[in-house]
Parts: C-alpha cells; structure tokens; sequence
C-alpha cells in the first residue's frame, strides 16, 4: 500500500472508542506505510483534557475546536504532499464528515470495533492516560458506527495487534484502488 503517489496524499483517522488501541493500530499502520503519526488526544484544549480527567463527557461544543485542530493537521499534511494516520476517537458520521471536508475527500477512516467488556479491561489496565473506564459509556452512548459510509475500514480488536494492523492495511490498500467500504477480522 502506498497513499503518497495519490495526486493528493490520503489521511487515515484510525477512530474508535476510549481503550480500542488507536495510538497502538495507528503508529504501526504509519510505521509500514513509511508515513508521520499524530496522536490526536495531544490536540485536545487543556479544558477538554480536564473534564475528561474528572469524568466528564465531552459536549459537540467541547468536540469541534479540536476536531478543527485534527483537520487543519490533515490540511497542512495534504498541502506539503505528505500522507499522514492520525488517532481520532471520530465517534459521530458529523465529526466524521467535518475531516472529511478538511481533507478534501482524502481521507480513510480505521474503525477499530470491540465489546465492552474489552474495551473497559483495556481502559481499566492502561497507566498514566487522563481517560477514566468511568467515561466509555458515554462513548458508547455518542459513537455513531460508520457502517455503511465510504471510505471505512472496520477491524474488530478481539484480534491480535500484528493481525488488527494487517486487516486495516489490507482494507486502505484496497480502498485505495476502487474505494468504499471494507469490513476485516
């Protein structure tokens, strides 16, 4: 797979929930595709970072400065002909839609799909991230599944990680070739 010989460089959201392995999935799908890797959580307004540490949802006014933060990245990329996989939880089709149209329809989207009881063990055994376990009902409340919408690459996280990595690189290669929607694993 190789995004960069697009007229356009493509921009992969590896998107998800709290705890389905964003940043992991993500800096191995740029690692092999010789692409840079931007963990979107280091975007969010400190005020975001605040509530969430004290467990508070996020509001769509909380969202969208910080999603037009993930967006103006995946311009400035695209503009100096650069590919770039970026982490994004991305959990409305609306969020998803706006980097959509800051990327100019350049952009792939890896759903990293689990159950939640895996996805709060994750949550529960991971250290040092100000995302309480507290919080991923409220994400489950919000997300929007992307089934269905273009440009979608669905990995189910009961996988292994070399294997999660595989399926969404197998899925964006084809994606690239004749688009739509992939489902893997």
């Amino acid at each position: 797979m190789d995004f960069e010989k697009k007229a356009r460089p493509l921009a992969v959201v590896v998107m998800g929930v709290s705890g389905c392995g964003k940043t992991s999935v993500g800096e191995r799908i740029a690692a092999e595709n010789g692409l840079p890797f931007l963990e979107g959580d280091q975007l969010h307004p400190a005020g975001n970072v605040e509530k969430m540490a004290t467990g508070i949802p996020l509001t769509d006014d909380d969202r969208l400065p910080w999603l037009d933060r993930i967006g103006a990245e995946i311009t400035t990329a695209q503009k100096a002909s650069q590919g770039l996989v970026i982490s994004c939880s991305a959990l409305k089709r609306s969020y998803r839609d706006r980097l959509r149209q800051a990327a100019d329809g350049h952009l792939a989207f890896v759903f990293l799909e689990g159950a939640r009881d895996l996805l709060l063990s994750r949550m529960q055994a991971r250290q040092g991230h100000f995302m309480p376990a507290t919080l991923l009902d409220s994400q489950l409340q919000t997300l929007e599944p992307p089934t269905g919408e273009a440009g979608v690459v669905t990995v189910a996280i009961d996988n292994a990680l070399d294997d999660i990595v595989a399926l969404a690189c197998k899925g964006l290669s084809g994606m690239a070739i004749k688009g739509g929607d992939y489902r893997a694993g």
